[in-house]
């Protein structure tokens, strides 16, 4: 999530915890630093674009790390405000929350989140829940801003932190379940367009759990379909898009496309761009408009040459008419993305045998 949502998360969960102890300022103050810290890997060197997309969110959002630091961190803490020296076991336990449940919403989005490395290594990422969701983070953030601005604990400030926390969590199970419904929802659609999909992934949409992104991912090809909770599915619309799988034959042994197919679940694509040969990541972003592209080979002759991978960032992340577009399918009124309509009919497929 934004770091925003992560500071309040953190300053809500810690006033819950050590605001009638510490007081609602301090407490709000101390949350909103625990709550980012795991996000500090950013601060990690690594050796490429490639190895920076697929680490984040590693080991500093373990659980198990959370669990380890949280005393040590705890014990500072306590040496620090001389108010919770009489309370161990609840610092700790804050100290832990605020990490943990940084990890925890992360793994709600699509990214994915090594929460439970090193046992288990791969990232966990639900896609329920948009990076940024205002409806999420506003209560967190209303109370946080009361917590503050106040020095005393009060019995109104508990409540309404209490209310901030379900609201927000409900929130969360909420859109879990909507996902799985739009889910069910594209496999009666795909298959009465006759669409044959090896797996089918709904992701929410910009700022909203009420419009999903849903994925039918094909060997070849792959279909986008985007379902309202206002929407007649009759109605919906399905863009087909290649995935060259003629690229991907080629890039095989290449070590940054491996990386990318393990990390995107499968949800990727490969494309041509002049000599280059990019490799996107399906499930962050619109098409063609995509957040993580990398270009990890370049075309010469009958044959891909791997080069050091590299992001490409040629192109802004909205295409023309896109919140228009948003505004409209939220709603649940049937509207047309043109950028996907002109995305297929640019690209063409590469020359089957480069290999």
């Amino acid at each position: 999530m934004d770091s925003l949502t992560q500071f309040v998360l953190g300053s809500t969960v810690s006033v819950l915890c050590l605001g009638k102890t510490l007081g609602p300022r301090k407490a709000a103050l101390l949350g909103g630093v625990l709550g980012t810290m795991p996000d500090l890997d950013v601060l990690i060197t690594f050796d490429s674009p490639v190895d920076a997309f697929v680490m984040h969110r590693g080991w500093t959002h373990s659980l198990f790390v959370h669990a380890a630091i949280a005393p040590f961190l705890g014990e500072l803490l306590m040496r620090v405000f001389k108010s919770l020296q009489d309370h161990r076991v609840t610092v700790w336990w804050t100290v832990f929350l605020c990490f943990s449940t940084h990890a925890l919403i992360d793994a709600m989005t699509v990214y994915g989140t090594r929460l439970f490395w090193p046992i288990y290594r791969d990232p966990v990422g639900v896609g329920s829940i948009f990076i940024i969701d205002p409806l999420y983070t506003l209560p967190l953030l209303g109370v946080t801003i009361w917590a503050i601005f106040r020095r005393e604990w009060s019995s109104g400030l508990a409540r309404g932190v209490t209310a901030a926390m379900i609201f927000s969590t409900a929130y969360l199970g909420l859109g879990a379940v909507l996902q799985s419904q739009a889910e069910n929802r594209a496999k009666v659609i795909f298959a009465r367009a006759g669409v044959a999909t090896d797996s089918v992934f709904a992701i929410a949409a910009p700022f909203n759990i009420v419009l999903w992104k849903v994925i039918g991912l094909e060997q070849g090809q792959y279909h986008n379909i985007y379902l309202s909770l206002f929407d007649d599915d009759q109605t919906a619309r399905v863009y087909t898009h290649p995935r060259h799988p003629e690229l991907i034959a080629c890039l095989e042994n290449v070590d940054a496309f491996q990386k990318l197919a393990w990390f995107s679940r499968g949800y990727y694509r490969a494309e041509q761009q002049g000599d280059e040969v990019i490799v996107s990541d399906l499930r962050m972003g619109l098409t063609p408009r995509y957040a993580f592209r990398f270009a990890v080979a370049q075309a010469m002759g009958h044959g891909l040459r791997e080069v050091p991978p590299e992001t490409a960032s040629d192109q802004p992340r909205a295409a023309e008419g896109d919140l228009d577009w948003l505004a409209e399918r939220v709603r649940g009124r049937p509207a047309v993305r043109q950028a996907e309509i002109s995305e297929a009919d640019a690209i063409e497929p590469a020359d089957h045998a480069m290999c």
